[in-house]
Order: structure tokens, then sequence, then C-alpha cells
């Protein structure tokens, strides 16, 4: 009889531990999205004072290119149509960036510097490997690494538990000192000390105090995303798509709020005018016309598609009925993010500046699991986060019809460290002599005059203990949770399904000499990771993970 008794009672106390469970985390991500609300005055929308160049161009020599570096956020490659794709199986097509490319140049294995953003970045910048400079992890609000840890762990997906190093998280720098060094050179100062205009406009993620803000690290002005809602929730503009099955997402809906600042750093934060993709380029169009009669830089840093899903209620009715609704917001949004391309394009030709303006679109990684889409990356297998071809290769494209014939494919495999040698090379100007550059120059690959190629075979992402090596065809990737090796010959395999270090220990000796000797150089991290989570590499987050399926524990 107490048997009886006692099986009804422990499930009351399960059930009811669950629902303890979960009412805790519902109440400590209203705290948080009560503290984000109260910790900075956000301010009514502005309008932005760009800076005016002369009326009349500059006389006598000839004027160095203009230069618009176009980036999207967690963009799969699959998301564009470039390449035969599009959004639900080729319903939302992607006609401006598929002009774009069309009218330059395509780099056919373009690779993001890391499987996340903030690294990628900075070796966009830098065009030096996090070895170098020491920021290998992608910074996170304060908070993030302990909360999304313990949504993480309410879920039932079927993942192995996470791991948090409460401690070493306390004892961090704060969120806005968590950047790239001021002393290193960017892009944005070599080319400002040649003479540009030199603006930003968006995300940044490098740092925002201590010389590490835009402004300081070389943008003459900076439009800053301060937080990450692309409209105000309740804003009867926009449509939103929740994902109760990830951590990340149930956090940024409650830390992020709707704001910009400028030239502030994090300060002063007011409204944007509008849904964040367009707003952005509007302030970008204004940026091109200001700066009519001289060279410019512009960084437009879209936060597009990243998450929290959000859309204008007019591309949500535009792309269609798609299902499942978070589906059809996401193709939305990249529906205004080609309509930014497009609007930049469109912008270049009424100024007359289109001939002698270089304009580069990439992505700074692939497309995350935790969508819950399993096409984003398509062909390639695995995620943002992960470093397998889905979570690094992005596309590259870049038109400059004064140089680049229209249609040129490069075969050649190149990376963000690339970018910035590039551009320096594009404004004729000269890279630091008194630091290691380890990208080169993309320009002799594309056009005809130039040097073709180059000696180059190999390059590397590293994130904590899973390092990653491409070199010739062959590519190892290597990590220590799970203790695992992945061998693949890209050539035979270029979607990573035939693991061959068991039956290659040459070729897999010959790898591991190589991330050894590239770790040997390396300076450590700046800023150690809290956090390792398990992800998981052939399903999404809301697919259930079972015994047998591969995953990686990611640092950071």
């Amino acid at each position: 009889m107490m048997k009886k008794v006692l099986l009804p009672l422990m499930v009351l106390l399960v059930v009811a531990a669950g629902v303890g469970y979960s009412m805790k985390t519902q109440l400590l991500l209203v705290l948080v999205k009560y503290r984000s609300a109260n910790e900075y005055n956000v301010g009514p929308a502005r309008e932005i004072k760009w800076a005016q160049a002369p009326a009349d161009a500059a006389e006598g020599g000839q004027r160095p290119p203009n230069i618009i570096l176009i980036v999207a956020d967690d963009l799969g490659y699959n998301d564009i149509s470039t390449f035969g794709g599009g959004v639900a199986d080729g319903r939302v097509q992607t006609p401006h960036i598929d002009q774009l490319a069309a009218e330059g140049a395509v780099f056919a294995q373009s690779y993001s510097g890391a499987g996340t953003c903030a690294p990628s970045r900075a070796m966009m910048m830098t065009g030096r490997y996090p070895t170098r400079t020491g920021f290998e992890f992608t910074p996170t609000p304060s908070g993030m690494g302990g909360m999304v840890s313990s949504i993480a762990a309410g879920l039932d997906n079927g993942l192995p538990s996470g791991i948090y190093d409460a401690e070493l998280d306390k004892s961090k720098p704060p969120y806005e000192t968590q950047g790239l060094p001021s002393e290193e050179v960017t892009v944005a100062e070599i080319l400002r000390d040649k003479g540009y205009q030199t603006a930003h406009i968006g995300k940044w993620h490098l740092g925002r105090k201590n010389g590490m803000a835009p402004n300081e690290q070389g943008f003459d002005e900076s439009l800053l995303m301060a937080s990450g809602l692309y409209l105000p929730e309740d804003d009867p503009r926009v449509v939103n798509a929740k994902l109760d099955f990830d951590p990340i997402d149930q956090f940024l809906w409650a830390r992020m709020v709707y704001a910009n600042s400028f030239n502030t750093g994090n300060e002063d934060r007011f409204e944007p005018s509008g849904y964040l993709t367009d707003y952005w380029t509007d302030e970008s169009i204004k940026v091109i016309k200001a700066n009519k009669n001289r060279p410019f830089f512009l960084y437009l840093a879209h936060w597009g598609v990243h998450t929290p899903l959000q859309a204008t209620r007019e591309d949500y009715e535009a792309v269609g009925d798609i299902k499942p609704h978070r589906l059809r917001v996401y193709a939305a949004m990249i529906r205004a993010l080609d309509r930014s391309v497009g609007r930049i394009n469109a912008a270049l030709e009424e100024e007359g500046l289109a001939d002698n303006t270089v304009v580069l679109f990439t992505s700074d990684n692939g497309g995350p699991g935790y969508l819950g889409l399993p096409d984003v990356n398509h062909p390639f297998r695995g995620w943002k986060i992960s470093q397998f071809e889905g979570g690094i290769r992005v596309p590259l494209f870049v038109k400059w019809p004064a140089r680049i014939p229209a249609g040129t494919v490069s075969q050649t495999p190149v990376a963000h460290i690339d970018m910035m040698p590039t551009l320096v090379a594009a404004a004729g100007a000269s890279k630091p002599e008194s630091i290691e550059i380890d990208g080169e120059n993309l320009l002799p690959l594309v056009i005809p005059e130039g040097e073709q190629g180059w000696e180059r075979e190999t390059l590397f992402w590293q994130s904590g203990h899973y390092r990653v090596v491409r070199h010739g065809d062959w590519k190892l990737q290597v990590t220590a949770r799970p203790d695992k090796r992945w061998l693949f010959n890209l050539a035979e395999d270029p979607t990573e399904q035939s693991n061959l270090a068991g039956d290659n220990p040459e070729k897999l000796a010959e790898l591991m000499a190589l991330l050894d000797e590239h770790q040997r150089n390396s300076r450590g991290s700046l800023y150690p990771p809290v956090t390792e989570m398990p992800i998981a590499i052939d399903k999404t987050l809301a697919e259930h993970f079972l015994q047998g399926d591969e995953f990686i524990y990611w640092p950071n």
C-alpha cells in the first residue's frame, strides 16, 4: 500500500521540481529584461549629422577607389540564390546580392575567420590570426554564460550537459572592455591615414571602451549597434519569431533593447528611425552622398540575419505563406538584407561612383543550428560555432568595375584574414611594417593584369581546444572534448562525409604538425572561455539529439 502512495507522490515531486525549475528560469529572464530596460536611458530617434566632404572634388591626380565592406551576420551559404539555392527551397531569391556577384568576382572557396562572429570581424579588421592578437572568443554580455547554461540544462533535447565556470566568469573584465587591443592596427586606421573618410555603421563586437571602440580604432564616424532588437517587440510594424528550444534566443529577447549610439562608444543611446536593416542602409546612403567628392571607406556591418528573428510586416507578407513561422520570418529578413545591397549599389550609380568603388560582400560565419532550420548551409555539413564547412564557408563577392571583369571566379581558398591586405592594396596604401600580417591580397587572383595566384597552401582556425587546419585540399579538425580527429579530402568530399583519420595516418600526422607549429607561436587568449556548450554537428537544435550523433564542445 505504501508503494502505491509513494509512487504518485514521487511523480508529483518530479513534476513540481520541473515546474519550479522552469519558473525559476522564467523569473530570471524577467529580471534580466527589467535590468536591461533600466540599464540605460534610450532617447528618441534623432538625425545623424554625417561629416560633409567639400562641395567640389579635389583636382589633380588619380583618386583612389571608394571602399564599401558589407558584412551580414550568421548568413547561411544556402540563404542566397547565387549558388543555386535560396531560402525555403529557393522560394525567396536574392537578386541584388546575385547581381553584385555576377558583376564582379566570386571566391568559390571562401572562409570566415572563425565559427563565430567577433574573431572573424577582428581578422577582417587586422588581417591577423587570433594566435597573434589574442582575440580568440566572442565576448558575451554580463550574465549570458550562466543564464544560457541554466536554460540549456532545463531543455530536454538529448544533448550532453554543458560546462560553466562561474568563478572565472566573475573574474573576467566587463563586456565593454573585452575587445581587440588598441595597439592592433586596423584597416580603418591605415585608410584614414591615407586620406580616406572612414565610417562604421552597425555591429562592432570588438570592444567599446579603453581604446577599443570604432572611433578609437580608425573610424572617423560610428553609428553603433548599442543593443540588438530590429524594432521594439510590440511595434505594429514587426513580426517576431521566438525559438523556445534555443537558450541563446531566450536570453537575447530578455537582454536586448532597441538602441543605437553615435560617436560615443556605448553611451548616449537613442532609438533608430526604423527597421534596423533598412535604417542602417538609409544612413549608409547618406554617407555615400556626403562623401561623393572624396575617397571614403564604409564598413556596413549588418545585424541581419542574426536572432532575435524580427521582420517587417511588409516583408513577411511579401515572401508568401512559408512554413514554419520562423522560416517565414527568417526569409523576410533575408529579403531585407538583399534589398539593402541593391539600394547601396543603386546609390553608387546615382552618384556616379559605381565604377571606381570597391564593394565587398561576405558573412561573419555560417548559419546557426539553433535556428532550427536544417537547410541554411546546404550542401555543407555543420553550423555556426562548429568549424565544419557549414560553419565557416561563407560567400565572398568583390565588385570593382574599373578593375575586375564581371563574371570572374576564383577557386583559390581565401579567408577573412585576407580582407585587410586586400583593401589596403586597393587603396594604394601600405601594410604596417612593424607587425606580421597573416592575410594575402586577393586582387591578383581576380584582376587580369595582376600577378595570378600565390604560394599560400594553409589556413588555420582555432577556438580553444577546437583547432582546424586546411592544407591544400586536406582539412583536419581536432577537439579535446570529445577527443576526436576528423580528416577530410575536400577535393573528393567537399561536404565532409567520410572521415579518413583512421585510414591515412601519414596525412593526419602531417596536418597535426602544422597545427602544433601554429599553436607554438600563439600569444594565448586574452579572455579565457567560461562556458563549453555541446553543439550537434548534423542536427538543428529543434531536433532531438540521439546517442551516436556527433557533437563538439564549443568553448567561449
